[in-house]
């Protein structure tokens, strides 16, 4: 993602491609295999991509319950479906292993991708337990890779988590930015597809106005206006699939639907 592509762009629209869940998860497809993961991301790509967002990421939300630290297998099988899919891209496209951020900077750097999103900062009592990640450590092993220009977007209020650092969100977000490096930062919801809270939207769009703010969960056709008269853009997934449903795939008609608005705010 070049520097002009995630500051120069306002209403910026990053969609989410997930990827099925990976060899070793519970929900794997083991018939399918890694064929199947392909087929199925490549679909969703098509429609987003003729759809006209302007980034997609690649993500594997199905591999509940979730991990703080990768496995070797899901891994090496993310970057090979995001390695196969690749060809087809038209648009930045970034990646995102949840949740563990030295694991996501490895895919992105070996899948040639422009940005990563994941929790860096914080902690968290969550699902997975107790939930503090290491920022040093996929920030430096981004520099020691030689992919400086890897834009790393900084989710700060963790979905199916709660955080330990009573900090006012403002504050944590200025934080990131300035001791950790941040390039641009993501505020959440307390789920996958819930919204995120206005008002701690327009706090940190005004606590961190040199780098971009994305609502990061829970974005519509119905709130997209409102929320990106203070963001600088969004990462959608939930509601561009069938029914709105997180686990189905890509709805043509919903992303076509969604850009439209999108575009007459531009």
């Amino acid at each position: 993602m070049s520097t002009e592509f995630l500051a120069g762009r306002r209403k910026l629209v990053i969609a989410m491609a997930h990827i099925g869940a990976m060899p070793g998860a519970p929900l794997h497809d083991a018939e399918g295999g890694l064929d199947k993961l392909i087929d199925d991301v490549a679909r969703d790509v098509e429609h987003l991509q003729d759809g006209g967002v302007d980034a997609i990421m690649f993500g594997n939300e199905n591999d509940r319950p979730y991990l703080l630290r990768a496995t070797p297998e899901s891994i090496a099988a993310m970057t090979a479906v995001v390695t196969a899919v690749k060809p087809q891209l038209e648009v930045p496209f970034g990646v995102n292993y949840l949740w563990d951020p030295t694991a996501s900077v490895a895919i992105a750097v070996a899948t040639g991708a422009t940005f990563v999103r994941e929790i860096f900062t914080g902690v968290f009592a969550s699902d997975m337990g107790v939930w503090a990640p290491d920022c040093a450590t996929p920030v430096r092993l981004r520099r020691n890779l030689g992919r400086p220009d890897l834009k790393l977007l900084f989710n700060i209020n963790a979905e199916f988590a709660f955080p330990l650092d009573q900090r006012p969100i403002e504050l944590r977000a200025r934080s990131a930015v300035f001791s950790s490096l941040a390039d641009a930062i993501a505020v959440s919801g307390p789920l996958t597809g819930q919204p995120v809270d206005a008002s701690d939207l327009r706090k940190v769009a005004e606590a961190v106005p040199e780098v971009p703010v994305l609502a990061n969960t829970g974005v519509n056709v119905d709130n997209v206006r409102d929320i990106l008269s203070v963001a600088s853009g969004c990462v959608i997934g939930t509601h561009l699939k069938v029914g709105g449903d997180t686990w189905n795939p890509v709805d043509p008609d919903r992303v076509r639907r969604f850009m439209d608005v999108v575009k007459s705010l531009r």
